[in-house]
């Protein structure tokens, strides 16, 4: 169940009060909630933690190694055999792999390739792969592609806080136009009813026909009807803005009464969104890019791996063995050596998979292209929708004080007795219907700005 608590008030003290005077709820302050408490934002930021637990997996394949290994058959009193034997390895970037072990072995039916000296034997080698493995294999490989994860988790990080930022502004928006068009109306409903208390009065003076009365009491009952569905607009944009609004322990909130929105929301929302200088926007650096370029070096990696195994396999091992008290005394005679070859005949299987691997990076640079062009045409008209909204709203705006003048003077008429009631009503309601324009105008000019941070996807 959602606390009934004043925002503003609780990130100052976080103490519930009953009553408070009206303030103001800027935009600024409402991002800088959502930013830092949303539970999705939250979320989004554990694809930077998920990103590098994968890369400290990626790191653990060239982790050195320590194993053992003991063996021991025992039999009416006899040791058939006993077989221990300890290795370190330690693997290289480049697929080459240094060991260092320790043999002890004995028994009466010892196999004699296992037979060693009373004391033991130690071996230090390095196994090197001259065909597949050498310039990229599997540890190689997913490393690679574990940096490239990161960098495309922090991509698609910030797609997803700058869509929860870019719903949480829409929501800020809608409640802004609900809150204008209640206090229109509000505004208008005490005009219409301050203008129905003189029109009784001007009629018992026997100034004005009864009729009058009628139609000033519909007027009033109009605007009523206005603003109990602007009332109901409020009340749905306020508890729309409530599913974004949070507190550090994942506890909702919601808006309170007492809060009203940004009054210079226009004028400050391009630099709270950090898009401001947008008429000089590019795409340098865009997430969206970002994490389909990502993408492609993640499969450009995966396609090196599987044409290397075109390549025949071929591994070289050597192994210097030595006594542990004679290790230092180095002979050239005592080693062990190793080749292992294997090579398909046909190739099918490799073959079509490096053929699938590079369909899948054509595939995808495509669609890099593609969305960079998409991304372009998409931000240059936002740009011109902005310029757009900027022109009409300084049109509307001089006509909806042009109305007013209109106005003001048929009213002067109307106490002259020059007027009617029927001219002022008309006169009022072309003031109303303009001014509800100048604030869709407003919405309409928020909404392109809040579109064009989507686009851009620019966090800093």
């Amino acid at each position: 169940m959602k606390s009934k608590i004043c925002i503003l008030f609780w990130f100052l003290s976080g103490i519930i009060v009953a009553q408070e005077p009206s303030r103001e709820f800027t935009f600024e302050e409402f991002l800088g909630y959502v930013k830092k408490y949303h539970p999705l934002v939250k979320q989004a930021d554990l694809k930077i933690s998920e990103a590098q637990a994968k890369l400290m997996k990626a790191r653990g394949a060239f982790d050195p190694k320590i194993e053992a290994d003991f063996l021991k058959k025992q039999y009416s009193d006899k040791t058939y055999y006993s077989l221990f034997n300890g290795s370190f390895k330690i693997p290289t970037w480049y697929g080459i792999e240094i060991k260092a072990a320790f043999d002890n072995n004995e028994g009466i039916y010892l196999n004699p390739e296992n037979s060693v000296p009373n004391s033991g034997l130690t071996s230090l080698g390095i196994t090197i792969p001259i065909g597949q493995g050498l310039w990229i294999n599997e540890r190689m490989a997913e490393l690679r592609k574990a940096k490239s994860y990161q960098k495309l988790n922090q991509a698609e990080r910030d797609l997803e806080t700058t869509a929860i930022l870019h719903a949480a502004t829409v929501s800020y928006i809608n409640w802004k136009r609900s809150y204008d068009e209640k206090q229109l109306y509000t505004t208008y409903l005490e005009n219409a009813t301050e203008r129905y208390k003189g029109i009784l009065v001007l009629i018992e003076q026997g100034d004005k026909a009864g009729i009058d009365s009628i139609e000033a009491g519909i007027t009033v009952k109009s605007r009523k009807l206005n603003l109990e569905n602007a009332q109901l607009k409020l009340t749905k944009a306020k508890l729309e803005l409530s599913n974004f609004l949070w507190t550090e322990n994942n506890i909702p909130l919601e808006l309170e009464d007492v809060l009203f929105p940004d009054l210079n929301i226009e004028k400050t929302i391009l630099t709270t969104l950090n898009i401001e200088d947008y008429l000089l926007l590019n795409m340098d650096n865009h997430p969206k890019l970002n994490a389909l370029q990502s993408k492609i070096d993640i499969l450009n990696t995966d396609r090196r791996l599987q044409a290397n195994r075109i390549l025949p396999k071929l591994d070289l091992s050597y192994n210097y063995l030595s006594e542990p008290s004679t290790f230092e005394n180095y002979r050239f005679e005592d080693y062990k050596i190793g080749v292992n070859f294997s090579f398909p005949l046909f190739l099918r299987k490799e073959r079509a998979n490096v053929k699938l691997a590079q369909l899948k990076v054509q595939d995808t640079e495509l669609s890099l292209q593609f969305e960079k062009e998409n991304l372009t045409n998409k931000i240059e008209a936002q740009k011109q929708e902005i310029e757009s909204y900027k022109k009409q709203r300084i049109l509307n705006t001089s006509l909806v004080n042009d109305y007013n003048t209109m106005l003001a003077a048929e009213e002067r008429l109307f106490q002259m007795g020059e007027s009617s009631l029927f001219l002022i009503n008309s006169r009022e309601n072309t003031v109303v219907s303009s001014q509800l324009s100048n604030i869709a105008l407003e919405n309409a000019y928020l909404l392109a700005s809040a579109g064009l941070f989507k686009t851009m996807a620019k966090l800093n």
